[in-house]
């Protein structure tokens, strides 16, 4: 009797678990080591997801299951439609004055799931605040805001290169190689890291933005050298790759606001398992918030291939735009 109890409760398991009782603990993760001893952080990663950076006012930090399943199933819709075939015969889109995007769904990487951090579905990759939103400005802060909305404001939109954005220029892509590094935009949210003794280098796919971290004892750059991405130190707090970046270049704008000699941003690095790496970062800048700031997102592995950004080489955006807003200059009047 007691074996027949035994093997029902086997039978029970594997009719939940999919697999014998004993998979979990054959397939035991072991984290792998570099050969200089450090946790091991190398390959393609990718921090798409369908979850928001900031979270709706009044909504918990933790999506319910059937919220979750709202917002995976509409990611699934959305590109099936979008991908596919397009009818050869379909009339001409209307004339709005406005171009839209020209991408199919294909060319979108929005992700296929949201974020999970311990098992939990978040409703917004900013967790601190316990609101996921971003605190609000210190007076110097609002100030700032202010004062660069007054002198753009003098500019016309497409006046000059300097007033387009420094993604349209091909000069960096902020929010994706960071400091802090978050999914926001379309696609492209891939990343290679690379380490070595004294080194983690993490390449970013968007425009083949590169961070070089160094290892060791921080010898700050002087406060008035400011490169774009800033100057990173790392260091190992056990298995956590502890990074903190400052003297961000004062140009290199983040959600909005332009970066003050006084950010430092803090991320730690966490491989939990073979398939994630958990990345969480803090804002430091009393000069700019009220408080400190942060999220966590997971990196999950990417096998796919990084391709190269060739930003630079089929950008006509900058001279098309330009060239436009001068036609459209000269023809005032004329008409």
């Amino acid at each position: 009797m007691k074996n027949c109890a035994l093997i029902s409760v086997l039978m029970l398991l594997l009719a939940i678990t999919g697999s014998t009782p004993f998979h979990a603990s054959a397939q035991q993760w072991v984290l792998s080591k570099t050969p200089h001893g450090h946790p091991d952080l190398q390959g393609n990663w990718t921090n798409a997801t369908l979850t928001p950076f900031e979270r709706r006012e009044g909504q918990e930090p933790v999506l319910t299951p059937d919220e979750v399943a709202v917002i995976e199933s509409r990611q699934v819709e959305r590109r099936r439609v979008g991908s596919a075939v397009s009818d050869p015969n379909r009339l001409p889109p209307a004339i709005t004055g406005q171009l839209g995007a020209s991408y199919n769904e294909i060319y979108y990487d929005r992700g296929d799931q949201v974020a999970r951090v311990n098992g939990e579905p978040r409703a917004s990759l900013l967790t601190r605040p316990y609101n996921g939103r971003r605190p609000t400005l210190t007076p110097d802060g609002e100030r700032r805001r202010r004062e660069m909305a007054d002198f753009n404001s003098q500019f016309g939109e497409f006046d000059n290169p300097e007033n387009r954005p420094l993604v349209e220029r091909c000069v960096m892509f902020s929010h994706r190689a960071g400091p802090p590094m978050i999914p926001n935009g379309m696609y492209n949210k891939n990343y290679t890291i690379v380490q070595g003794s004294d080194y983690v280098m993490i390449h970013a796919e968007m425009a083949h933005d590169t961070r070089i971290i160094r290892l060791g004892e921080p010898r700050p750059l002087a406060d008035h050298i400011r490169p774009w991405m800033g100057d990173s130190w790392g260091r190992w707090d056990g298995n956590t790759l502890v990074v903190e970046t400052t003297n961000i270049h004062p140009g290199q704008e983040f959600l909005g606001l332009l970066p003050t000699g006084d950010l430092k941003v803090t991320e730690r690095f966490t491989r939990v398992d073979e398939e994630t790496i958990h990345y969480e970062f803090t804002i430091d800048d009393p000069t700019t918030y009220t408080e400190l700031w942060g999220g966590e997102i997971p990196f999950k592995r990417f096998d796919q291939l990084l391709y190269e950004f060739s930003c630079h080489e089929g950008n006509y955006s900058i001279a098309n735009v330009l060239s436009g807003a001068r036609y459209q200059e000269s023809q005032v009047g004329r008409n």
